[in-house]
């Protein structure tokens, strides 16, 4: 049996775009953005101001912006690649919004990310209860990855 596989990315600089971009097309995926309903400007992304959007979002547990758009036909698919920037050593908030507006019962979850200094850190036990009925597959930071390399990465998976 083909998986169908999806490719869903939150990118506010534009880096995490190009990542998924390359990783959808060499896992032969769809690919699909994660909109904020208000887009984030410059100002909301300084993480060196503590009443940034951003850092008020980070700082907030409870913090779910709000999704713009949905994945159309999300039943339809096997397994989810959900990539991001890192934000404070973890994934942006937005990204639980996303895990939570969909039943990923049944559906393997693979993460990657990209980061300007720190890993993936603890962001797969962060997010896993945001989607506890999902096979939850690891992840990868993909700074500058190639589309040969996540070629790779992905057959290494074995979905």
């Amino acid at each position: 049996m083909n998986k169908k596989i999806l490719v869903a990315y939150f990118s506010a600089s534009g880096v995490t775009k190009r990542a998924a971009s390359l990783l959808a097309k060499a896992a032969g995926a769809d690919i699909f953005e994660i909109q904020p309903k208000t887009p984030y400007t410059r100002a909301d992304l300084d993480w060196m101001n503590k009443r940034s959007r951003s850092s008020v979002e980070m700082s907030d547990p409870s913090s779910r912006p709000e999704i713009e758009n949905r994945v159309e036909n999300f039943s339809d698919y096997d397994v989810i690649f959900i990539g991001f920037p890192i934000w404070w050593y973890t994934a942006p908030t937005i990204v639980k919004t996303f895990l939570e507006s969909y039943d990923f019962s049944g559906k393997k979850i693979v993460l990657f990310a990209t980061s300007g200094g720190s890993g993936l850190g603890k962001t797969e036990s962060a997010l896993k209860p945001c989607a506890p009925n999902a096979e939850w597959m690891g992840g990868k930071l993909v700074n500058g990855a190639s589309e040969s390399a996540l070629k790779s990465w992905v057959e290494s998976l074995k979905l």
